[in-house]
């Protein structure tokens, strides 16, 4: 008897997944994850790069059907859900995984709602595909633990491609087979490269929707049956021998790729962000916003010493000298030096701390340069987005705070309440509170909404001229 691939297992999850068989909390806390995306999407709906991005697909991809948050494009069905993956992730105030390390909302969401509005089905329909999606795609960025990021692969475009081509081909109806089959197609599809850490340049923001393109190709494959490789994860050119080093691949887990499906659920799992900002600096931020609101005397600090996970160093605090002087907004969300001074000497580390004036002002730079790092070997990262402040000062007092759980981590998660409060802060940017709280109610109501394509249209019914393409 052939033992089941990983990918034969979690299409027969995907596909046998019943929305009525999910737990009540957890389909409520799904909804307010696509909520939060939503609202991230449309605080960046007027920045530059969501502009200039969303006007580059629209001249080489042309007119098509499909609708956009925020934004007067009309699209065909891939372009429509890379564009969305870009507007929900590109402030990077998105929500993460924890222990996958990983924003999957970002990904399967804009694959979801894409393929169920091209495809006339129900809220409820795109409901349960967006589960799927999430719930596979945690599990398989977990096998890693944390070790695409070692090597330079990020996982929200990597590993979404998969979760992406689950949400769409249980949408298109695909049999177990063809689902385990767009696995196989979306090994050849998936990409994803950190390099955009060096200098703070864009291509992380089109991750996530690359991602949902690439989910949306491999399932659509799929359904004409295309042959693809059945051992996606666990061949011997699989997803986990190619994208890891041989000691990384190692330490991986691959059990972890199946463990608790359809009886424990990763949705719970997933971290809202208190923070526009890569979710590794949180715990430093928040535990400088403490000796902020302690009274600390910024003026007066000799050095700072941020402590940290080991699995965060290479993305948030190296090179030194490129994190203590960010070049642009993306640069500072990337920042441990830039957290730290930033909280440390406003108490905040919102929208605003990302704009030119506020990561450039000279007592913030002055402060950066006394930041060093060093590895926190208590952490229990990557469950916990740990962060430690110690401040010595003039006077060789010594002040420290530690957060040994990050807010909004699912050990100290926010509440559905406080996730609706950051969507209408989000939309405050740039919608009336009538049309926000009518959206907030379609998305909170999703399992009644008839056809998505309403839902679609009503993402979109703000559009204005001033970002016309």
């Amino acid at each position: 008897m052939s033992i089941a691939t990983v990918s034969s297992r979690l299409a027969d999850f995907a596909a046998g997944l019943r929305l009525d068989a999910v737990p009540a909390p957890v389909v409520q806390r799904a909804e307010h994850l696509m909520l939060d995306a939503v609202g991230c999407a449309f605080a960046a709906r007027k920045e530059e790069f969501a502009i200039r991005i969303a006007r580059s697909v629209a001249k080489l991809a042309g007119t098509g059907p499909r609708r956009v948050v925020g934004l007067p494009h009309r699209l065909p069905l891939r372009d429509a859900a890379l564009v969305n993956g870009m507007l929900m992730h590109g402030l990077d105030y998105d929500d993460t995984h924890a222990a996958g390390i990983i924003h999957l909302t970002v990904s399967t969401l804009p694959a979801s709602l894409a393929t169920a509005a091209h495809l006339g089905a129900s809220g409820a329909e795109l409901l349960a595909a967006y589960i799927a999606g999430v719930e596979t795609g945690a599990r398989i960025a977990s096998v890693a633990k944390g070790g695409f990021h070692e090597v330079g692969f990020h996982p929200t475009g990597v590993v979404g491609a998969f979760a992406s081509s689950l949400a769409a081909g249980r949408l298109m109806k695909l049999s177990p087979a063809q689902l385990a089959g767009a696995q196989g197609i979306a090994l050849s599809l998936a990409s994803g490269n950190l390099q955009f850490l060096e200098d703070g340049s864009w291509t992380k923001r089109i991750h996530p929707g690359w991602a949902a393109a690439c989910g949306i190709s491999a399932a659509s494959l799929a359904a004409d049956d295309f042959p693809a490789p059945p051992e996606a994860y666990e061949g011997r050119f699989g997803l986990f021998r190619s994208h890891l080093s041989p000691a990384l691949y190692e330490k991986a887990d691959l059990s972890l790729a199946t463990a608790g499906l359809g009886r424990t659920w990763e949705i719970e799992n997933v971290a809202v962000k208190p923070f526009p900002a890569c979710h590794l600096v949180h715990g430093c931020a928040d535990a400088a916003i403490a000796l902020h609101r302690a009274g600390i005397d910024v003026e007066r600090v000799r050095s700072v010493q941020a402590l940290v996970p080991e699995g965060v160093v290479k993305a948030v605090c190296e090179p030194v000298a490129n994190k203590r002087r960010p070049k642009n907004d993306y640069d500072a969300k990337f920042s441990i030096p830039y957290a730290i001074a930033s909280a440390l000497t406003r108490g905040r580390l919102g929208v605003a701390e990302f704009l030119p004036a506020a990561y450039t002002e000279p007592r913030i730079e002055r402060l950066m340069d006394k930041v060093e790092y060093a590895v926190d070997a208590a952490s229990t990262f990557p469950r916990h987005y740990t962060g430690e402040v110690v401040v010595t000062l003039d006077d060789g007092r010594v002040l420290r705070n530690r957060v040994a759980v990050n807010r909004g981590n699912p050990d100290r998660p926010l509440a559905n309440a406080e996730i609706e409060a950051k969507y209408f802060e989000n939309c405050a940017v740039s919608l009336d509170q009538a049309t926000a709280s009518r959206i907030r109610d379609a998305i909170l109501g999703l399992a009644s909404v008839a056809d998505v394509r309403a839902l679609e249209a009503l993402l979109a019914a703000e559009a204005r001229s001033e970002v016309a393409a």
